[in-house]
C-alpha cells in the first residue's frame, strides 16, 4: 500500500504540469490540444497508466468500478439529494440514471468533507447504447451544469480519486436554459400547452401560450439578433429572435406593438414588444404565443427551455453516522430496490438478517451494497446495525473464518474447536463474525 501511494504522490506534480500547460498561451505543442479534450477523470485515468498504477490491484479496482457503474446504474428522480461515504481502500464509483427533455439544464454539485483534499470526478452520460460523455464536472468546485440537448436517459457518475476518505453530498437540481419571455410571469402563466389540437384538430399548437395582461413586456429569453419583425394571418404582429448559441430561433406572436427592428441585437431581458391579441387571438384574451424553431429540425416544445427551476431536494432523513459498516435487514423480509421508490423495480428479495453495508442515504432511504457488490435501495425502517447477536455459534470442529462468504476466499483467521462465536447476520450457509482483530469475517457454519 506504501509503494501505490508513493506513486500517486509521483503522479500529482505530473497532474499539475499538465494543467498548467494547458492553460498558458503557447502556440508550439498540439499536445496542448490533446489535453484540453480531454475530462479531469479522462487525465487522471491516464495518469495512472503513465506510472503504472493501472497494473496495480487497487487501480485495476478503481477503472472496474468506474465502468462498471456505467453498464449498472440506480434510477433518481430531479431534485435528488444523496449524502454517502468512500473509504480509502475501496475504490468504489457511484452512477444515477434518470430522465431529461431537451432544454432543460442538468445541475449537478458534489460537496466532500475529508481531512485531506479529494478530488471528486463528475461526469454526465447520455444513455442511447454504448454510453456517451456529454458533460464533465471542473474538478476545483465539483460542479456540472449541462443544458439537454436531446430528450431521453441520462446517466450521472461520481468517483473520488484513489486513497482518499470521506464523506459526499450529491445534489442534482434541473432549471431552465432559457429566461422567461414575458415580465413579470413565470410558468405558471402558461394556459396552453404544446400539442395541443387547433382549427378541429387539422394541426397542434407548435408552442405555448403566455397569458398577460394587454401592454405587459414581452422581453428577450436569451441574447441573439433579431431575425425578423412582421404581420401575419396567424401571429398577427411576430418577432423572431435567432439564438445563435442553441442554432435556433424564438417566435413571439399576437403582439400588441413590436420595439425592435430586424438585425438588431439584443440581451437577455431586452424588450421586444408587448403583450397583445393580433392575429387569430383576436377573440382570446391577450397572450404571447411562444415558440421554438430548430434550424434544421422544425417546431419543438418550448416547455422544458422555460419550466421554473425544481425545488432544492430535501436533505436525508436517515441516520447517517454509521454510513460504510455493516447492517442487517431487520424484517421479516425487505425488497432492495432500484429506485429510493415504493413502486420501483425490484433488484432482490431479502431475508431477514442479511447483511449489507450503508453506503448511502436520500430520504427515507439508504443505498446498501451486499456481500456480492449488489446496490440498491431499502426503507430505513428495514434495516438495524449489526450490534447484537442473532445466536450463538459453537464449533464442534476447527474452523476457518474467510474475507468473503465463498469456499474460494481468502482465510482471515483459524478458530479452534469448542469455541463459542457470535453471528451477527446470515447469508445462506455463511454468518457474518467478529473477527479476533476486531474485524468482520465469514464463517461457513450449518446449524
Amino acid at each position: 500500500m506504501r509503494l501505490v501511494f508513493k506513486k500517486i504522490m509521483e503522479v500529482l506534480p505530473v497532474f499539475c504540469l499538465a494543467l498548467v500547460i494547458t492553460g498558458c498561451g503557447s502556440n508550439t505543442t498540439p499536445i496542448r490540444e490533446v489535453f484540453r479534450k480531454q475530462t479531469p477523470y479522462e487525465k487522471y485515468e491516464q495518469s495512472l497508466k503513465n506510472t503504472n498504477l493501472d497494473k496495480t490491484a487497487l487501480g485495476q479496482d478503481w477503472m472496474m468500478a468506474g465502468q462498471r457503474v456505467l453498464r449498472d446504474s440506480l434510477v433518481v428522480s430531479i431534485p435528488f439529494q444523496e449524502t454517502g461515504y468512500f473509504a480509502a481502500d475501496q475504490p468504489a464509483a457511484y452512477s444515477y440514471r434518470t430522465d431529461a427533455r431537451r432544454g432543460e439544464r442538468i445541475v449537478v454539485r458534489v460537496d466532500v468533507q475529508a481531512r485531506q483534499p479529494v478530488r471528486m470526478f463528475v461526469d454526465v452520460f447520455r444513455l442511447e447504447g454504448t454510453p456517451r460523455a456529454v458533460a464533465s464536472a471542473d474538478t476545483a468546485d465539483h460542479m456540472v451544469n449541462y443544458e439537454v440537448q436531446e430528450d431521453g436517459q441520462y446517466l450521472i457518475r461520481v468517483q473520488p480519486e484513489l486513497l482518499r476518505s470521506g464523506r459526499y453530498t450529491l445534489s442534482v437540481t434541473s432549471a431552465p436554459s432559457l429566461g422567461f419571455p414575458v415580465a413579470g410571469k413565470d410558468d405558471k402563466a402558461i394556459g396552453s400547452f404544446w400539442g395541443v389540437a387547433r382549427d378541429g384538430g387539422r394541426r397542434k399548437h407548435e408552442g405555448v401560450d403566455i397569458f398577460a395582461r394587454r401592454g405587459t413586456p414581452v422581453i428577450a429569453a436569451t441574447e441573439g439578433t433579431i431575425r425578423g419583425v412582421n404581420t401575419n394571418n396567424l401571429g398577427g404582429k411576430v418577432v423572431w429572435l435567432s439564438d445563435g448559441k442553441r442554432d435556433q430561433v424564438l417566435y413571439y406572436a399576437h403582439l400588441d406593438s413590436q420595439m425592435v427592428q430586424p438585425g438588431q441585437r439584443v440581451k437577455t431581458g431586452d424588450t421586444l414588444g408587448l403583450v397583445g391579441n393580433t392575429g387569430n387571438a383576436v377573440t382570446t384574451q391577450p397572450h404571447l404565443h411562444f415558440g421554438i424553431y430548430r434550424y434544421m429540425g422544425g417546431a419543438i416544445d418550448p416547455f422544458p427551455f422555460l419550466r421554473r427551476p425544481s425545488a432544492e431536494p430535501a436533505a436525508p432523513a436517515v441516520n447517517l453516522q454509521n454510513l460504510g459498516e455493516w447492517h442487517r435487514i431487520s424484517a421479516r423480509n425487505a425488497s432492495l430496490r432500484v429506485a429510493p421508490q415504493a413502486r420501483a423495480n425490484t433488484v432482490a428479495e431479502l431475508e431477514r438478517n442479511t447483511p449489507l453495508i450503508l453506503l448511502a442515504g436520500t430520504g427515507n432511504w439508504y443505498r446498501v451494497a451486499l456481500p456480492d457488490g449488489t446496490t440498491g435501495y431499502l426503507p430505513k425502517g428495514s434495516v438495524e446495525a449489526v450490534a447484537k447477536p442473532v445466536r450463538k455459534i459453537t464449533l464442534q470442529t476447527a474452523a476457518r473464518v474467510f474475507d468473503f462468504p465463498d469456499p474460494g476466499a481468502a482465510v482471515v483467521e483459524e478458530r479452534d474447536q469448542n469455541q463459542t462465536l457470535e453471528a451477527l447476520a446470515r447469508l445462506g450457509s455463511y454468518w457474518l463474525v467478529e473477527t479476533n482483530k476486531g474485524g468482520m469475517g465469514w464463517l461457513r457454519w450449518a446449524p
